[in-house]
């Protein structure tokens, strides 16, 4: 599993009643399919300096899965602080516990065993450019798929064992969220790095999908964050490695404690006894309303049936003609910079020139590279 996100809030709704409801589960999960390790690749937390009722949870995550005699192996992700992740990894390791260090240019496999031989495990957690580089000062490493192949090229894969990578990062290929837009594709790292892994147990994307191939997989998140994941069908992935090239995936469906979805109408429909009857009302909910004239206070009315309503937001020809209005819809597919290069030409009349292109491009990435 990955990017559990603990502590985070939506809409400025708290998750947290959902993130234990959802840990239980898993390790509902675990005690049942009895699985000889958990792999979480990356973003535990929310943020980099977690509240103290996502360190409780995580705490009680892994002491659950140790109860139960399960190896745990865990990167840190683009919104974990490496440092605060790793703190006690040598400690813990003692628990079957094993949490990836801070990067310092190596990185070295731990080993499982069963009855077709050795599995190496290697974690590597999300690198930045500025990162890997202090460490490879003869190579020029300017983009992410530079960083991760200076990485990778600087381990020994015995590839006649069975490897197993837990890393964090933009796979090129990978099919983004309405949260997950990068700098005209300059995270982007190439899937053909990881051919040496029997399978690659991928951090970062929300949705959970397969690149290239059935083991080169993220898992997505374990429950919904925001409106452009509510089609989607949230779960964890259980790999069984047999011998040397026999690795089967499956993904076991997820159980929320609340739903996130979205419903559209009238304001009549949509507060009509008959179709909300027999729903579960508490869901987060996201409210579209086609009504020509706004209802006053829809919102608050609303609420006395959908108490966790996330947004409300009219779609109809007042909307739909108003080029001001952006909706979460409208940029799902767009870069910041492709945001910046709309903005400046409604602002201006006139499209950016190719060294406004260059020169924004530039800055945003160096931006992101100093924020996360």
């Amino acid at each position: 599993m990955s990017d559990l996100h603990l502590g985070i809030r939506v809409n400025e709704f708290s998750m947290l009643d959902d993130q234990w409801h959802i840990i239980r589960e898993i390790v509902r999960l675990a005690k049942e399919h009895k699985p000889d390790a958990v792999l979480i690749a990356g973003d535990v937390y929310d943020k980099s300096v977690p509240p103290i009722d996502a360190l409780q949870l995580l705490d009680r995550l892994l002491v659950w899965l140790n109860e139960l005699g399960i190896a745990v192996y865990m990167i840190a992700g683009n919104h974990d602080s490496a440092e605060r992740v790793s703190f006690a990894a040598s400690l813990l390791e003692m628990s079957n516990v094993h949490i990836s260090q801070v990067y310092d240019g190596k990185i070295t496999p731990l080993s499982m065993q069963d009855e077709f031989g050795i599995i190496n495990v290697w974690m590597l957690p999300y690198l930045k450019p500025s990162t890997v580089r202090l460490y490879f000062k003869d190579k020029e490493i300017v983009t992410y798929t530079d960083a991760v192949s200076a990485a990778l090229g600087n381990v020994d894969v015995n590839t006649d064992s069975r490897n197993i990578l837990l890393t964090h990062q933009f796979i090129t290929g990978a099919v983004q969220s309405e949260e997950e837009l990068y700098v005209g594709g300059s995270e982007n790292v190439n899937a053909s790095l990881f051919d040496a892994f029997d399978y690659v147990a991928l951090g970062h994307m929300h949705r959970p999908q397969n690149i290239l191939r059935d083991t080169l997989r993220y898992s997505g998140t374990p429950l919904k964050y925001s409106l452009s994941e509510v089609n989607q069908t949230k779960s964890i992935t259980m790999v069984d490695m047999g011998s040397k090239g026999d690795t089967r995936v499956t993904e076991i469906p997820l159980t929320p404690l609340r739903d996130m979805r979205e419903i559209r109408g009238t304001y009549a429909e949509v507060t009509a006894l008959k179709n909300y009857t027999d729903t579960k009302t508490d869901d987060y909910v996201y409210i579209v309303l086609t009504d020509e004239n706004e209802e006053p206070d829809a919102i608050s009315k609303i609420r006395t049936i959908y108490p966790n309503v996330m947004s409300l937001r009219y779609d109809n020809k007042r909307t739909q003609s108003d080029v001001s209005h952006i909706t979460a819809r409208s940029y799902d597919s767009k870069t910041p910079l492709d945001l910046l290069a709309e903005l400046y030409a409604i602002q201006n009349g006139q499209p950016m020139s190719q060294d406004q292109m260059d020169y924004s491009k530039e800055l945003l990435e160096k931006i992101r590279e100093e924020s996360v």
